[in-house]
């Protein structure tokens, strides 16, 4: 076994992330830059010297987990959401449910948090905002952001649901509650159910085929009758009735019933 394989396993054993779900090609190449950007000439020194400094481990984490957001990202997308999705997603629905999968930092799911204030009281919007790496999630519940992570947030929003506190922007407390963060492997953990809707964006790139049929197939279980999948530009189903999934626009399938 060579030793890359043999990290595999240590990592899953020891912190549940179970690497072989990962394209190999992609995730060895960026862990062997991380490994040598540290000076360490194998995967065995490099892992022996990850379970003894907090500060390495978190640096691995974020690298695997692959943490880049900023509020409405890809902000056509989001018009598209609201202008022609959300409609068939509220038929008849006085609350509405919503998974942020793979949330990173928060600003996917507090984005979808004031996008639904449109059409409901936020007392009747539920989010579930997940993520692998629990300091990305202690860091979302603060929900303290920079300027350029705002860019594309428009005004009326901006000056309704943040403060600016000197060079950063805090999110507010009522958006806060609309939202529960909670640490979730995508890859072995249960997944909840009656989902309205899923945003899962940008995030199964990395995994294997055979990892991203297995989630899509729990996605499509996850939602409730009529509900709706968004995915990322990198992950659109193809043959999305394989997954018992229709497309409705591009990025966006409807589940099946």
């Amino acid at each position: 076994m060579d030793d890359y394989q043999s990290f595999i396993k240590w990592i899953y054993k020891d912190v549940g992330v179970d690497l072989s779900l990962y394209k190999e090609k992609q995730m060895k190449r960026r862990l062997t830059s991380l490994r040598e950007r540290r000076s360490y000439n194998n995967f065995q020194d490099y892992y022996q010297a990850l379970k003894k400094d907090h500060k390495l481990m978190k640096e691995f984490m974020n690298r695997i987990t692959i943490n880049v957001s900023h509020f409405y990202r890809n902000y056509n997308r989001w018009e598209i959401l609201k202008k022609d999705i959300l409609l068939g997603i509220m038929s008849g629905k006085k609350n509405i449910k919503v998974w942020s999968a793979a949330c990173s930092t928060g600003e996917e799911p507090y984005t979808i948090a004031m996008m639904l204030s449109d059409f409901y009281d936020l007392k009747d919007i539920s989010i579930l905002a997940t993520d692998i790496d629990e300091e990305a999630i202690e860091q979302a519940k603060v929900g303290v952001y920079s300027e350029r992570s705002l860019d594309e947030t428009p005004k009326d929003k901006r000056e309704r649901f943040f403060k600016k506190t000197n060079s950063t922007y805090v999110i507010s407390e009522d958006i806060k509650k609309t939202v529960h963060f909670k640490k979730h492997n995508l890859l072995e953990d249960e997944y909840e159910q009656s989902f309205d809707l899923i945003v899962c964006r940008n995030v199964l790139i990395y995994f294997t085929e055979q990892a991203k049929i297995s989630v899509y197939h729990k996605f499509n279980k996850s939602l409730s009758s009529n509900g709706v999948l968004f995915v990322g530009s990198t992950e659109q189903l193809f043959r999305p009735k394989d997954h018992n999934f229709e497309p409705i626009k591009t990025f966006f399938y409807k589940k099946l019933n």
